[in-house]
């Protein structure tokens, strides 16, 4: 029997029943692909399914201000994404009359779809033959195959694609692709695969050379910055505060915050209140000044480690520009900020 034949089986017998698999419309399976980029299914399927209700066509997304894209988004990480499902929305919606682009070349031109989104929307809902290469692929096709290509290398996609095009089932590509990366979800997983268990025990070139936890390999480390956070959490004499959106590049673009003095290490009261005194945000008096919590909160991203700190600051009078708690609650945070108002507000 041939790796994508036994494949298909195993995928046949222990798939999981998820709802974009029942439909060949590209908005759905779209929508779905863009939720699970770097994200599982259990932490994407609700922000799917909540998607769906609230924008149940790709006008209904399109028509929604960024704003409510993002706080639906809000938790889910990697921001970029939602806005670039808005602004790609919009493109279809406004610009396409509501119809997909129905080729992997042509979907590529679309904002925010790379070549595994492309392929995997492009062979899902058209059947074209084309085939999904992602991390879970490089492993799979890794460990099978024993290659041992640096997947950080920049020959490695093409290399893996060339494999995976030798394999994809052309007759059912859709079913070989959803197969291909079910199997690395569930069997072929980064850390301790049972093989005992794997339709390829008998065939698996890295089973064989007990080389499992040897591949993929990646030889290209991840650099993490580290950063120290301080949010400035006002409260004028009605209970209001202040909170701005971060236009600046970068992490939680568009998303709000409190005021933020960003620092090069842990700061105490003393030094926080001498930053604070140099800013020209801050034109109250200060009655006074104090951290919510002993420690500083630790939010790990891909490429960065965040020590965070929120400070209680009580002013006298009334804050220009100051919100009401209540209207807070209804912006979109990075879930760390999120979280510090739902247990604080």
């Amino acid at each position: 029997m041939t790796f994508s034949n036994r494949l298909i089986q195993w995928y046949l017998e222990n798939k999981r029943d998820l709802p974009w698999r029942n439909t060949t419309n590209p908005y759905p399976i779209w929508l779905s692909e863009i939720i699970l980029q770097q994200t599982r299914v259990a932490q994407g399927l609700p922000y799917y399914e909540r998607f769906i209700e609230t924008f149940p066509t790709v006008f209904d997304l399109a028509n929604a201000s960024e704003e409510q894209v993002l706080k639906l988004w809000q938790g889910l990480g990697y921001y970029s994404r939602g806005r670039n499902l808005h602004k790609t929305a919009q493109i279809i919606a406004f610009e396409l009359n509501g119809t997909f682009p129905t080729t992997y070349t042509e979907l590529l031109k679309l904002k925010g779809i790379g070549s595994y989104t492309a392929a995997a929307i492009a062979s899902f809902s058209q059947k074209e033959v084309v085939p999904v290469v992602d991390g879970n692929v490089f492993r799979i096709l890794a460990r099978y195959f024993d290659v041992e290509t640096d997947i950080s290398s920049a020959t490695a996609k093409k290399e893996f694609t060339a494999l995976a095009n030798e394999l994809i089932d052309s007759k059912q590509p859709d079913v070989f692709n959803q197969a291909l990366m079910e199997f690395g979800a569930l069997q072929c997983v980064p850390k301790n695969p049972n093989c005992s268990i794997c339709v390829f025990k008998d065939s698996c070139a890295a089973l064989q050379k007990k080389k499992v936890d040897l591949l993929p390999i990646k030889l290209k480390k991840t650099k993490v910055t580290e950063r120290f956070f301080n949010y400035l959490v006002l409260e004028d004499e009605r209970g209001h505060s202040i909170i701005q959106q971060r236009t600046a590049k970068g992490i939680w673009h568009n998303l709000y915050e409190f005021p933020l003095i960003e620092s090069d290490k842990e700061l105490n009261e003393k030094e926080v209140k001498e930053k604070i005194s140099t800013t020209t945000f801050l034109t109250n008096e200060l009655i006074s000044l104090k951290p919510y919590d002993e420690k500083s909160v630790l939010h790990i991203l891909s490429h960065q480690r965040l020590k965070i700190r929120f400070w209680e600051l009580k002013v006298e009078g009334m804050l220009k520009n100051g919100i009401a708690r209540e209207a807070v609650k209804k912006l979109p945070f990075p879930i760390v900020i999120f979280n510090f108002i739902e247990k604080n507000f």
